[in-house]
C-alpha cells in the first residue's frame, strides 16, 4: 500500500493545536497525486500527454482521533475501483499504529481543457485497472 509522510506543521491546526478538519483533505490529494506520480502519471503528464485531469467527484470520510502538532503521520492511498471515466481510492491517516481518520474519495476523469467528463484513454485505463486492489 502506498504511504506519504507528512508532518504536522502551526499552519495545519487550529488555535489549541489540533489539526483542522479541512486540512486533512490536503493530506489525502498530496497522497493521491503521489500514488499517481508513483506509477509514472504525474499529473501534468496526465494533463499534457492525455488531455485528462481527475477531479474529486465525491468523498466519504471518518474522522476517528484527531492529530496534533508536530505528529508524524502516513496518508494512504490505494486504488479500489477503475471504471471507464472514474477511479475510487481508499485512504487513510494513521499516526503509527493508530487510525485516525477514513476516507474513501471518487474522482471523475475530465477533458484538461474544458473540464467536461471523459473516458479515461484506453491504454491508461487497462493499467489503472491492473493496479485495482478490491477491499476484501
Amino acid at each position: 500500500m502506498f504511504s506519504l509522510p507528512i508532518r504536522i506543521y502551526w499552519e495545519d491546526t487550529d488555535a489549541g493545536g489540533v489539526v483542522y478538519h479541512a486540512q486533512y483533505l490536503a493530506f489525502l490529494e498530496r497522497a493521491r497525486s503521489e500514488w499517481m506520480r508513483e506509477h509514472g502519471y504525474g499529473q501534468e503528464l496526465l494533463r499534457l500527454q492525455h488531455d485528462l485531469v481527475f477531479a474529486v467527484r465525491a468523498m466519504t470520510l471518518d474522522f476517528l482521533k484527531p492529530a496534533r502538532l508536530d505528529d508524524a503521520l502516513e496518508v494512504t492511498a490505494e486504488l479500489r475501483q477503475c471504471r471507464r471515466a472514474s477511479a475510487v481510492f481508499a485512504q487513510a491517516v494513521r499516526r503509527g499504529d493508530e487510525l485516525l481518520l477514513t476516507a474513501q474519495v471518487r474522482v471523475a476523469a475530465l477533458d484538461a481543457r474544458g473540464f467536461r467528463p471523459r473516458a479515461i484513454p484506453p491504454p491508461l485505463h487497462d493499467q489503472l485497472k491492473a493496479l485495482e486492489h478490491p477491499a476484501a
